[in-house]
């Protein structure tokens, strides 16, 4: 099996069917196209252009950017433990981008991580099973994904 070559290239060289399926992939992004179809038939390509292409081409900035997910968490207010949470996600070569936690009540806090995952990074939902499975982890929640 041969290996996979990445190219950047300039967008005046490529092929304008290619900017399409770039560009339809943006309407549906954004909501503004419901269907493969809808998006296909605003920017002048057939569906199966761009299914041939879609997963072939995207901007430069979108291969830099990752995918960003919100956890709530309820921990035990032990020494370690947001360590603990927050080897598991170097461990799968995630970002994190946020960390806010509660004064603890009770023994407990509450702790938002923001969390950016990359494409040459680990399985968010393994971190999240494994982030559940910590003891003094009580509760984990997703708040939202990006």
């Amino acid at each position: 099996m041969s290996e996979n070559k990445f190219y950047i290239i300039s967008e005046r060289a490529l092929p304008e069917v290619l900017q399409k399926v770039v560009e339809a992939k943006r309407l549906l992004d954004s909501e503004r196209c419901m269907t493969v179809q809808e998006a296909a038939d605003a920017v002048g390509i057939s569906r199966s252009s761009f299914y041939k292409y879609k997963d072939d081409v995207q901007p430069f900035r979108e291969t830099m950017r990752g995918k960003t997910v919100n956890l709530m968490l309820q921990v035990d207010d032990t020494p370690g433990l947001l360590t603990k949470i927050l080897g598991k996600v170097a461990k799968i070569h995630a970002n994190i981008l946020t960390i806010h936690q509660t004064i603890p009540i009770g023994g407990i806090a509450s702790v938002t991580l923001g969390i950016e995952s990359f494409p040459q990074s680990g399985d968010l939902t393994e971190l999240i099973e494994a982030v559940r499975k910590t003891e003094g982890v009580h509760y984990v929640k997703i708040l939202g994904r990006e």
